[in-house]
C-alpha cells in the first residue's frame, strides 16, 4: 500500500510543511507590524498569529499520530513558535502595544530556561517542563492575540454590540504571563538544583 505524501518521512510531510509555514509566517508579521495597522491590518495580523498557535498544536500531533517525528521537525517546531512569540513582541514596542522592559524580561527567562537546559542535558539529565511552564505559554498567546486586535471590537466590527478593549484585555494576560514566566523559571531552576544536590549525594 502506497503510503500518501503526506504522511511519509522527511521534509515533504504535512506536518513539516505546517511548522515551516509557521516559520514563513514570521517575516510577514514583521511587515504587517512594520507600521501602525490599521484595525482591518490588525485584525488579520491576530489571525495570522493565532492560525500559527494553533499550528503548533496540529503539526505536533499529525507527526505523532503518523508516527513521522523527525530531529528536523523536533528542531523547528520549537524555533517557529519562539520566532514568531519573539518578531510580534519586539515590533510592538516601537508601536507602544508592549513596554520595552516587559519583552525583556519574557526574552530574559527564554534565554535563562533554554541555557538551563543545555546544562542539564550535557550533564545527562532530563527535567520536563513544569505546569506553570504550560500556563505561561497558554496566557502569552493569548495575551499576544488580544494585543495584536489591539483597537476596540467596534472599531473593527461597528454592529458588534459588546464592545471589548483588545489592548488591555492583553496588557492585563501579559501581566499574568509575565508573572508565570518568573516563577516557572524559578520552578525550573530549583528542579534543576535539586536533581544536581541528589546526584551529588547519591554519588
Amino acid at each position: 500500500m502506497t503510503v500518501p505524501w503526506y504522511r511519509r518521512p522527511g521534509y515533504t510531510n504535512l506536518p513539516m510543511l505546517v511548522t515551516l509555514g509557521r516559520v514563513a509566517a514570521v517575516p510577514l508579521m514583521v511587515w504587517l507590524l512594520w507600521e501602525t495597522p490599521s484595525p482591518a491590518l490588525a485584525a488579520i495580523s491576530m489571525l495570522i498569529f493565532v492560525t500559527t498557535m494553533i499550528g503548533d498544536v496540529v503539526d505536533g500531533w499529525l507527526a505523532r499520530k503518523w508516527d513521522i517525528q523527525s530531529v528536523a521537525g523536533a528542531f523547528l517546531d520549537p524555533i517557529a513558535d519562539k520566532l514568531m512569540m519573539l518578531a510580534t513582541l519586539v515590533m510592538m514596542i516601537p508601536l507602544g502595544w508592549v513596554p520595552a522592559w516587559i519583552v525583556i524580561v519574557l526574552e530574559a527567562r527564554e534565554l535563562i530556561i533554554g541555557a538551563l537546559r543545555q546544562i542539564a542535558l550535557s550533564e545527562g539529565l532530563v527535567i520536563s517542563a513544569g505546569s506553570l511552564g504550560k500556563f505561561k505559554t497558554s496566557y502569552q498567546s493569548t495575551a499576544l492575540g488580544f494585543l495584536l486586535f489591539h483597537y476596540s471590537s467596534r472599531e473593527v466590527v461597528a454592529f458588534i454590540p459588546i464592545t471589548i478593549d483588545a489592548h488591555t484585555v492583553g496588557m492585563v494576560l501579559l501581566w499574568q504571563s509575565m508573572v508565570l514566566s518568573v516563577l516557572s523559571a524559578a520552578q525550573y531552576g530549583w528542579g534543576f538544583y535539586a536533581h544536581l544536590r541528589d546526584r551529588t549525594v547519591s554519588s
